[in-house]
């Protein structure tokens, strides 16, 4: 009996061994691997990149954003207002940001005029940025007698107009937005709800056995102006050992009205092996959920080791149970 003892101990560490080793070379050839070069054919930015309006009806605001071309090579663009808002899809079960989609909190994209090269106010106006240089455009928000209370959303875009194409055939383009976030005179109502709170561990990519400790939720705004969701995930040892606690950069969603979003955050940093108390917690409008759950993560190989090595020692004990019984009828006998 020890020494299938001893067996069954220097099979799992052998395991054990060769696993770690496999691992780590992986974990250097990954490294030497990551170096990649890329070169973009149009590079194009904005600044700032949101902003935020009191609204007051029968008003005329006026402000202005950049336009960077940090290409090499002259661009023209065209800039427009377009809705911010999102749509529901069935197959998902999960909303979608668009930019073609109206709705009350929306109506904001019909008041704005931009600035033209000729000091007119128009709708979709042209320009031309050289290389390494900045262009300012003017914006006007032009309110009407009466306006919707709560939220108004839009996003100024500066899409580029690609003139010839890249010898593949692919036009360069791109669209840099600025997004507006408009407070309307009126009554102002900050509501939510948080559901779906859901811990777990899944693979870190398809070709990876690594699994990442991740958490999930959705947050619904059921008030008439946005709100930023927020999550913290929290991870501990056994011993009360913080490993992992969510940036303060980190698992925050901005949350128009009428739009449920997914909040949620990973720990991308997962040993292989480890036993963990995780914490979940949402907040949300002012509402807060939480739930925790006791996570083991372990190695698929090491899985299958521990399977094997529970199998053997169960068929063992049985054969030792039906020996002594065979014993015992003989001597009975």
């Amino acid at each position: 009996m020890k020494k299938i003892s001893l067996f069954i101990l220097t099979l799992f560490l052998g395991s054990v061994f060769c696993f770690s080793t496999s691992v780590l070379a992986e974990e250097v050839e990954g490294d030497e691997a990551n170096e990649e070069i890329t070169e973009a054919a149009t590079s194009i930015s904005i600044s700032p990149v949101s902003k935020i309006l009191q609204l007051e009806p029968n008003t005329v605001y006026e402000d202005l954003f950049k336009i960077t071309n940090n290409g090499k090579s002259p661009l023209k663009f065209e800039v427009y207002a377009s809705p911010y808002s999102y749509s529901y899809s069935e197959e998902d079960d999960e909303y979608r940001l668009g930019f073609n989609q109206e709705s009350t909190y929306t109506q904001i994209t019909r008041w704005i005029t931009f600035k033209n090269v000729a000091g007119e106010y128009v709708e979709n106006p042209i320009f031309t940025a050289e290389p390494g240089t900045t262009v300012e455009i003017t914006y006007r928000i032009s309110t009407p007698p009466s306006i919707p209370a709560g939220g108004q959303y839009a996003v100024l875009f500066a899409h580029t107009i690609s003139e010839s194409t890249i010898t593949s055939g692919i036009r360069t383009e791109a669209s840099p937005g600025l997004i507006v976030y408009g407070r309307a005179h009126g009554e102002t109502v900050i509501t939510g709800e948080v559901s779906d709170l859901n811990i777990n561990k899944t693979l870190k990519s398809e070709e990876e056995t690594k699994n990442v400790i991740n958490a999930s939720a959705k947050a619904k705004n059921t008030g008439n102006v946005d709100f930023m969701a927020s999550g913290q995930l929290k991870v501990t040892g056994i011993f009360g050992r913080v490993y992992y606690e969510t940036p303060s950069n980190r698992g925050r969603v901005s949350v128009i009205p009428e739009v449920e979003l997914t909040v949620s955050d990973a720990w991308e940093d997962t040993p292989y092996f480890g036993l963990f108390n995780v914490t979940w917690t949402v907040m949300a409008a002012g509402e807060e959920e939480s739930i925790s759950r006791l996570i083991l993560i372990l190695p698929a190989p090491i899985i299958v080791v521990m399977i094997l090595l529970l199998t053997i020692i169960i068929v063992w004990i049985i054969i030792i149970v039906r020996k002594r019984k065979e014993r015992r009828s003989r001597f009975m006998a």
